[in-house]
């Protein structure tokens, strides 16, 4: 092993820490918000389309990375999401207990669509980001691009359900989350203006 591949190694393990656990982060939020019987489900649902994602634009790596503006659209659905989880949030900090009975299956119903609408939208967002930056470290090394998708894949398997149990202890834990969410989402939009030309450095 090279130093300069080791070196390649360690830059995907942080970019796939920092994006992925990012991505679990958005899953688990989604989810502490919903009734008990959903929230596995829309983890599972959650994990499985991200994984997908990320399978999908690997693919086409090459041809993200060359088209202008591709972070920008990326950053404008990360910036929907916020404001979908911070309509969510305040329903969810409002010590309203999700229970779901026979009468309320539908409105149960309802929240999870919502939910997985917001998880799907933060997926693709996401894996478009995760796999641009893992694609740029690895260049044309194939075998660095699928260790970067796989590990990316594990730490959201990993992440997604103890971020919600945490969400669920810590309820103002959520609030710091969507902070770190639109931080995320300037920076990716930052990005996407710099690479049109729009911000001159």
């Amino acid at each position: 092993m090279t130093l300069e591949w080791a070196l390649d190694i360690l830059q995907i393990v942080f970019a796939d820490i920092i994006l992925s656990g990012d991505n679990a982060l958005v899953i688990g939020m989604a989810a502490a918000g919903l009734a008990p019987e959903y929230r596995r489900r829309a983890i599972m649902i959650g994990m499985a389309m991200a994984a997908i994602m990320r399978m999908l634009f690997a693919v086409i790596a090459s041809q993200l990375i060359g088209i202008k503006g591709i972070l920008l659209l990326g950053g404008a659905l990360l910036a929907w999401v916020c404001w979908r989880f911070y309509k969510d949030l305040l329903q969810f900090n409002s010590g309203e207990e999700a229970v779901v009975d026979a009468d309320t299956e539908a409105d149960g119903s309802k929240k999870f669509g919502a939910a997985l609408f917001t998880i799907i939208l933060a997926d693709v967002s996401m894996s478009l980001d995760n796999v641009i930056a893992v694609a740029a470290i690895a260049r044309e090394d194939t075998k660095l691009l699928i260790f970067g998708l796989a590990l990316a894949i594990m730490i959201m398997a990993l992440f997604a359900s103890v971020i919600m149990k945490i969400m669920l202890k810590y309820r103002w834990l959520s609030w710091a989350g969507l902070v770190f969410l639109v931080y995320l989402t300037a920076m990716m939009l930052f990005d996407g203006a710099r690479d049109l030309g729009l911000i001159a450095l």
